[in-house]
């Protein structure tokens, strides 16, 4: 696995913001000789299936590529791969549980989350604030009408579900 760059990273976000754009989610696949840098992104307040297409990805690609090219950190064979989030969106920070409050979710955990299931789903009903950015607690509705807080450091990943109709 291709170890994380926080300063590629970190640019990235400051690029693409530049571009009117949010950075969904950053994952970092292949090897350190070939990493394979996966880039979703998002116009801020877009709706599921309402987002980026396939020519504001490939925008995005072609103004990320010059600078990553010539980035020291980085070896000449990187791969970049920039998408949408998708339908069923992944939540990785803070702003997306908050912004998807009232959504339906996937939550998967390494331990049972509040003390159910490794993988629940569940309406999104808010976020308790924390000191720490990594530390808050999101308030969710299970299918039966109960609620449970789960703390965001024992989530390993989360995305909306989406109905087909």
């Amino acid at each position: 696995m291709a170890e994380r760059i926080p300063e590629v990273e970190a640019e990235l976000e400051r690029r693409i913001e530049a571009l009117a754009m949010e950075v969904v989610q950053v994952e970092w696949a292949g090897s350190n000789r070939r990493p394979i840098l996966r880039v979703r992104v998002d116009f801020p307040e877009s709706e599921p299936g309402n987002g980026v297409t396939v020519e504001d990805c490939a925008r995005v690609s072609r103004e990320l590529e010059p600078w990553l090219d010539d980035h020291h950190q980085l070896p000449e064979k990187y791969v970049l791969e920039v998408s949408s989030p998708g339908v069923e969106r992944p939540l990785v920070r803070k702003r997306d549980w908050i912004r998807f409050v009232g959504s339906e979710v996937a939550v998967k955990g390494s331990e049972p989350l509040a003390g159910r299931a490794k993988r629940i789903e569940a309406e999104i009903v808010g976020v308790e604030e924390a000191s720490e950015e990594e530390a808050y607690t999101i308030r969710l509705r299970l299918t039966d009408g109960s609620e449970v807080e789960v703390s965001r450091t024992a989530i390993e990943k989360a995305h909306l579900i989406y109905r087909w109709e």
